[in-house]
């Protein structure tokens, strides 16, 4: 396999830890990253943000966003999800230049064949 898949989550989340599963079953070599202990670059979001709206990767029903009060409040999206990676939704896969949002077990089938 050409590219590693990455997956961006918390290792809480349960979606992030079937996104794992899901690849660890296929013995497919995936690169966790734990947005408690990293946040994404700028590269990494623009990356994501290439195939994934910015809008679309803000948890606004997550407790981060509500601590934050972020729904009163007017914010540059970009610069709050680089400071505060615990406002992305998650799990995040990202394959080469393409990126999901979620569980999603069809495009990563996809991702796998594309990749023999």
């Amino acid at each position: 396999m050409a590219s590693t898949i990455q997956i961006f989550g918390t290792k809480k989340s349960l979606d992030t830890q079937k996104a794992v599963r899901f690849f660890k079953e296929r013995s497919i070599k995936t690169q966790f990253v734990d947005l408690t202990e990293k946040a994404l670059s700028k590269g990494e979001l623009t990356a994501i943000a290439r195939n994934i709206p910015l809008e679309d990767l803000l948890d606004t029903e997550g407790k981060q966003f509500k601590k934050r009060n972020l729904q009163f409040m007017t914010y540059d999206l970009e610069s709050e999800l680089l400071e505060d990676p615990l406002l992305l939704k998650t799990p995040i896969t990202r394959f080469g230049q393409k990126a999901a949002l979620g569980v999603q077990p069809e495009i990563w089938k996809k991702w796998i064949e594309e990749a023999k």
